[in-house]
């Protein structure tokens, strides 16, 4: 019996489909355990799209993902143009200013002719902002209707 049980221990060993040196084994059960995930969370995904729950609650949520974005973005344009009025403001002191000086002497005509025309880009800046927070308004407006 003794040799019997040594010969099954030896065929244990020697009956192992690949052999242990390889490293093949590790990387197929990664893949082997991505692909299932991937499977349950295509299944998931298809068995949530036919609730109505799910879809309402997704519908909700873009919804409400809209509303914010474009409120915040109308946010954005006032800041942005009030800024940009704020700066104009700065601009046209210090236009005030040159031309104090070129009046005086005491700087040229270039510098007066930046000022000026850095004040009324910023101005413009300012305003045009304003305006386009009003366009999308109208525009939000009409599809509503």
């Amino acid at each position: 019996m003794p040799a019997a049980a040594e010969r099954f221990r030896w065929r244990r060993q020697v009956c192992v489909i690949v052999a242990p040196e390889t490293d093949k084994i590790e990387a197929v059960t990664k893949v082997s355990t991505a692909r299932k995930l991937g499977v349950v969370a295509r299944v998931a995904t298809q068995q949530a799209k036919r609730s109505r729950t799910v879809r309402a609650a997704t519908r909700a949520a873009a919804t409400t993902a809209n509303a914010f974005g474009r409120v915040l973005h109308q946010l954005w344009l006032e800041i942005a143009g009030v800024v940009f009025l704020i700066m104009a403001l700065g601009f046209a002191e210090a236009t005030v200013r040159e031309y104090g000086k070129y009046h005086a002497g005491q700087a040229g005509f270039g510098r007066v002719v930046v000022a000026i025309c850095f004040t009324v880009a910023f101005a413009w800046f300012g305003v045009s902002s304003f305006w386009r927070v009003r366009r999308k308004e109208k525009r939000s407006e009409r599809r509503a209707s």
